[in-house]
């Protein structure tokens, strides 16, 4: 068997199993027959169909498929939500605006405080101790953060970021490994699969309008055909469904063809590679910027999701001028701030207790705090 070939096979999952374990080979199939997946067991389609539309299952699919550490992807995808506060990227820009005096805030480096520091489970060290490879990943998914001459390439690196290179080097100016690579593309397509979901349940956006962008016309005109008079509910799950499939798949053929001309003979090599391994062929990185302007344009600047948008940023900074002036406004175990004189401690002493909550549990506290709260339900 040639290398490539046996790369797929290992890759599609069929790997050494035991005599006693169920073999996706002699699966003896499904109630409704259906063609087989070119990147998938039928026990992996089923697993992927339970969990594929989050971020760190399509992580786990790109991972098994290019033969690097499922684990390891998952688990950086996973730990990339970590610092996010409530109400997302409103949350995160609420935090930002109040902490700009103090460096601002930033999620990845709030996720970086979180398992390096905040978090108290064990009995001889702070934070939760990862391995250097998933705290790469969690720094450097969307690529380097530094040129050879140590400047931001993104603007300034956070301080969070800077402090604990300094203790253990994440190789701030290169890319990260496959997987951390595997779980940023990840992340783009569950989150362009989400949008569409969230538009079309908030009514503000319908299957007619996404007709009239490349990727989802594309799908839409196969469903219909396939499918004549199928409803609308399961067009768009049908439509989601399929984008998923396209996108992976295409990521999983380019990073192949990436893979086999670059011939890396160890992690070092992919992160010495200059540029990113995983990612879309040029064909689908043009209809995926196309949706992503689309969705721009007809969702995330619509004027009601700006109002509610405004309405969260709100919610968030009253929080924190709330505990600022007064943290015993705080529950008990955040009340005492190290350093309570020392203006940047306390901000992001509060900031790290309003960046761990829920949605729910924001405006429970905003509704304790104050008399009227936004219904952001």
């Amino acid at each position: 068997m040639e290398q490539n070939d046996t790369l797929a096979g290992i890759g599609f999952g069929y790997r050494p199993r035991a005599a006693y374990a169920c073999d996706p080979a002699r699966s003896r199939g499904r109630l409704y027959p259906e063609a087989e997946s070119p990147t998938r067991t039928a026990f992996q389609r089923d697993r992927d169909r339970i969990i594929h539309s989050t971020a760190f299952g399509v992580a786990r699919a790109l991972a098994r498929a290019l033969c690097c550490d499922e684990d390891l992807a998952e688990a950086i995808a996973l730990v990339h939500d970590f610092g996010h506060p409530p109400f997302g990227h409103a949350g995160e820009d609420a935090l930002d605006a109040r902490l700009k005096a103090w460096g601002g805030f930033d999620h990845n480096a709030q996720s970086l405080r979180v398992v390096t520091g905040l978090e108290r489970r064990y009995a001889e060290f702070d934070g939760l101790n990862l391995c250097w490879e998933t705290l790469e990943g969690l720094v450097k998914h969307n690529g380097p953060l530094v040129d050879a001459a140590g400047r931001g390439l993104k603007g300034e690196v956070p301080q969070p970021v800077l402090d604990f290179n300094a203790l253990f080097d994440l190789e701030l100016g290169q890319f990260a490994g496959l997987e951390a690579q595997c779980a940023a593309i990840a992340d783009d397509i569950a989150y362009d699969t989400h949008d569409i979901d969230d538009g079309i349940r908030s009514g503000l956006l319908s299957l007619e309008m996404l007709e009239e962008v490349g990727l989802p016309r594309r799908i839409l005109a196969e469903v219909r055909a396939r499918y004549p008079g199928l409803d609308p509910v399961r067009t768009e799950h049908e439509l989601t469904r399929r984008q998923i499939t396209l996108m992976v798949e295409d990521v999983i053929a380019t990073a192949r063809a990436n893979l086999e001309a670059l011939k890396p003979d160890s992690p070092e090599a992919i992160r010495a590679a200059g540029r990113p391994v995983v990612g879309f062929s040029p064909a689908m990185a043009g209809l995926e910027k196309e949706l992503k302007a689309f969705l721009y344009a007809g969702l995330y600047r619509h004027p009601d999701v700006l109002a509610e948008r405004a309405e969260a940023e709100e919610v968030v900074q009253d929080l924190f001028d709330a505990y600022f002036a007064d943290p015993a406004c705080m529950p008990e175990g955040w009340r005492e701030v190290p350093e309570p004189g020392d203006g940047q401690v306390k901000a992001r002493h509060v900031a790290d207790f309003l960046a761990g909550m829920t949605d729910t549990y924001a405006l429970k506290e905003h509704r304790r705090l104050f008399d009227r709260t936004p219904d952001l339900g």
